[in-house]
């Protein structure tokens, strides 16, 4: 049998678990992502060993779950952007650890302007030999 990857243990159930929020899910960055949208991207540092020995592989993984809706008007999108964090928040699996909700900012994506905040979460992976 196969070990269990990264893929299955962690970036798999973590965008499982955003499939009833309200928003569009990627599991990658897509060129012109529709809004609202959840993405989760690896963070900096990505992977930090905990253990590596023959047998036992054990690593910190560090993910960032950036958030973004249309930044129309700044009350109601930052409005709006505060409903789909605290959604995302709330469908977390157990094992992950959020470490901070970044300050909201303006940025493009294509032609439009999104008002994004990133969520930064880390959990855990080991892997036995």
């Amino acid at each position: 049998m196969p070990a269990s990857t990264i893929l299955d243990t962690v970036r798999q159930p973590l965008a499982d678990a955003f499939a009833n929020v309200a928003g569009n899910v990627y599991a990658y960055v897509p060129e012109a992502p529709m809004v609202p949208f959840v993405v989760t991207v690896p963070d900096s540092p990505y992977l930090e060993l905990e253990t590596i020995n023959k047998s036992t592989l054990h690593i910190k993984i560090n993910l960032v779950i950036s958030v973004a809706v249309a930044y129309n008007s700044n009350p109601a999108s930052l409005d709006n952007l505060e409903q789909l964090v605290i959604s995302v928040l709330k469908v977390i699996p157990v094992g992950y650890t959020v470490g901070a909700v970044e300050k909201p900012t303006v940025t493009q994506v294509g032609p439009s302007n999104v008002l994004v905040a990133d969520i930064r979460v880390s959990t855990y992976y080991t892997q036995t030999n």
